[in-house]
């Protein structure tokens, strides 16, 4: 498959604005974008964290890989996944072989300043201090390391974001 079909997935810890940003990559390359989050909520009628509450992270885990796996298979979508999907490592292998990822980066204390916009809608935040949500931060950045392309976006907003990936994609990936 040529680059300029492959799908394109962002990856992140939760709430570095993969949605905002993959919104935006899509709309400047012409693509469809799906959040895997958001398409699981449509298909349960919940958010994740009730999922999460309810059916368990397990049950959610399952519907994410089969969901993402699937995707992950299409040409010329934008697809931005949960922040702790790519622990699962059929996700990751299916993404980086069959798509372009992009890891968006924040540093840490950038991703604080978002905290209270984030903390009610992410469960696996629920009920943790600070030092936990940190331990948890610096636990992710082995499993988003896996990548093809990483944007800092540090102090930048989306729309500086998605145009630094769209020219990047076009020099480097091909695609248009």
């Amino acid at each position: 498959m040529k680059n300029s079909d492959r799908s394109i997935v962002f990856i992140g810890f939760m709430g570095v604005g993969k949605t905002t940003v993959g919104k935006l990559v899509a709309k400047k390359l012409n693509r469809p974008f799906i959040d895997v989050d958001e398409e699981i909520e449509k298909e349960y009628h919940m958010p994740v964290s009730k999922i999460f509450h309810q059916l368990g992270e397990k049950a959610f885990r399952a519907r994410e890989k089969e969901l993402i796996t699937s995707l992950a298979e299409q040409d010329q979508k934008i697809i931005s996944v949960g922040g702790g999907a790519f622990l699962q490592e059929e996700i990751r292998e299916v993404c980086l072989t069959s798509c372009i990822v992009i890891y968006i980066e924040l540093s840490l204390g950038c991703w604080k300043k978002r905290l209270d916009l984030i903390i009610n809608t992410r469960p696996i935040l629920q009920g943790k201090s600070t030092k936990e949500m940190e331990e948890l931060y610096y636990a992710r950045q082995e499993i988003y390391s896996k990548h093809h392309l990483k944007i800092n976006t540090d102090n930048k907003d989306a729309e500086t974001i998605a145009d630094e990936i769209v020219s990047t994609l076009i020099k480097y990936f091909d695609v248009q």
